[in-house]
């Protein structure tokens, strides 16, 4: 690998977003790297730039950087600098807003409307929003004094930075899982290795390059890698130098890194798949729900875990609610993410196109009806918003994430079979339901997931803890939830003086 200075040939954060190369964050070092691999743009399918393809060695390097700066530098206990540079980074992550939106935009498909939101400037608020907590936070609680052998004993509690946090992202939201990992890692006191997904590598590597440039962050207090291969990831969740590792993505791939991290016994936070469901109750306003579960489903292209990809609606209001969603359906203009007027980008690349339409033929075969939808459309990876009905609560599609813009409806008889049906599911990590509030919320309180959704209710921001029941995930992301799970508790007692 070769070292390159801030001056150096390479994209930079402030590049414009069409073939920008990009290079490694490795002990305060930006790393070009002898292998590369591209990056496409999905709403062309052309390459948009290249990604340092990194090796165990890379990540091995990475790891014992993280380790000496946890280890022998105060980051770890100097509030005050660990304020201020996430300040720094956060002022940084303004300044190049405009260039981040591009890159994620080209890259991730995002549209600009997105950009606004959960893909760009929520995330950079999670960064303020952990500099402002730390200001605050209580890191020490005193437990007053026993009595114990004749004597007392004062005890008090401290929190301290769990240590080297390994942190691996998936590619539908990369600014959001990316800051919402570093965000209350750095502010605990943590040195962090973040891998990037390997689909958008690029934008992810560009926050490496605005923490290397425009903050005082020490080296190896953030490591960024990217790579196309698994081993980088093997080495990051089985060193025993690695204290925590922090994952978003399949629950499959949940389950092999949670096995790997037992090795050495790590501590595991893990966000993971979801196949929510929105209940319409029958005293529901339909076109309200209509509108926002068809337009939800088809936000980023249905490329995200927290969206109610069932729509459970009373059977005998069946036929109604779903010509309200299709006539959505129809509405939903897909396309170019650059163009403002597009509300639906692409899906991220080709193989995941492949895999969404293979269960939507899958389902049709199996009995279910298409009602509008399941094509593919080029240039790029568009698929157009799908309806499914008469669907089996227990099939494929009812029960497996799809990860596509592909909503599925399914009947049910009352209040208690519309719970049973929601809970019918290994995954509880979000939902949402619509009808006069207090029988909503009853029907909410039910229901096993650890996020809800009551008649349009936003709870999305960088102060709500974020997480999942079961099968969806290990711990809470975001609030002050978030940051706790990168701390460690410290018990303290001394005798006190007669």
């Amino acid at each position: 690998m070769q070292e390159t200075t801030n001056a150096a040939a390479g994209g930079t954060a402030t590049d414009s977003a069409g073939g920008a190369d990009r290079r490694l964050l490795i002990d305060g070092k930006l790393i070009e790297t002898a292998r590369t691999y591209p990056s496409l743009n999905p709403a062309t399918g052309q390459v948009l730039g290249y990604a340092p393809d990194a090796t165990e060695q890379d990540a091995r390097a990475a790891v014992a950087a993280a380790r000496r700066a946890f280890d022998e530098t105060t980051w770890s206990t100097d509030r005050e600098f660990r304020i201020r540079c996430l300040e720094q980074f956060h002022r940084a992550l303004l300044d190049h807003r405009d260039e981040l939106a591009k890159l994620t935009i080209a890259e991730v498909g995002a549209t600009e409307a997105l950009c606004q939101g959960a893909q760009l400037d929520q995330p950079i608020d999670i960064v303020r929003y952990y500099a402002d907590l730390l200001k605050t936070y209580p890191l020490t609680e005193d437990l007053g004094n026993i009595e114990s052998r004749g004597m007392q004993h004062h005890r008090w509690v401290e929190k301290e930075a769990a240590g080297v946090v390994a942190a691996i992202i998936a590619y539908n939201y990369p600014n959001q899982l990316a800051l919402a990992k570093l965000g209350p890692a750095l502010a605990a006191g943590c040195t962090v290795v973040l891998k990037a997904a390997p689909d958008t590598p690029l934008i992810t590597l560009a926050l490496g390059e605005l923490i290397a440039e425009h903050t005082d962050i020490p080296p190896g207090v953030v490591n960024v890698l990217s790579g196309a291969a698994p081993e980088v990831g093997e080495v990051l969740t089985r060193s025993p130098d690695v204290d925590m590792v922090t994952f978003t993505g399949s629950t499959a791939t949940g389950r092999r890194i949670m096995a790997a991290a037992s090795e050495t016994v790590k501590r595991v936070f893990l966000e993971l798949g979801g196949k929510s469901a929105a209940i319409v109750l029958d005293d529901a306003d339909f076109n309200t729900a209509a509108l926002f579960t068809a337009f939800s489903m088809v936000t980023h292209a249905g490329q995200g875990c927290a969206l109610t990809s069932r729509l459970l609606v009373p059977r005998s209001r069946h036929d109604e609610i779903v010509e309200l969603v299709k006539n959505n359906f129809g509405l939903v203009r897909y396309g170019d993410p650059a163009d403002p007027s597009t509300y639906m980008g692409p899906l991220i690349s080709e193989r995941q196109r492949d895999k969404v339409d293979g269960m939507v033929k899958r389902a049709v075969e199996a009995g279910a009806t298409l009602v509008t939808g399941g094509e593919k459309v080029d240039p790029g990876f568009f698929y157009t918003p799908t309806l499914l009905t008469d669907v089996d609560p227990d099939s494929e599609i009812a029960q497996e994430e799809v990860f596509g813009p592909v909503l599925v409806v399914i009947a049910y008889d009352d209040d208690d079979d519309a719970v049973r049906i929601a809970n019918n599911s290994i995954y509880g990590l979000s939902g949402a339901v619509f009808g006069s509030e207090q029988r909503a919320l009853a029907v909410a309180r039910r229901i096993r997931t650890g996020t809800f959704s009551i008649n349009g209710g936003n709870y999305f921001s960088p102060d709500s803890p974020f997480g999942g029941y079961k099968q969806s995930g290990i711990g809470r992301e975001m609030g002050k939830a978030g940051l706790e799970e990168f701390l460690e508790t410290k018990t303290f007692a001394t005798v006190v003086n007669a």
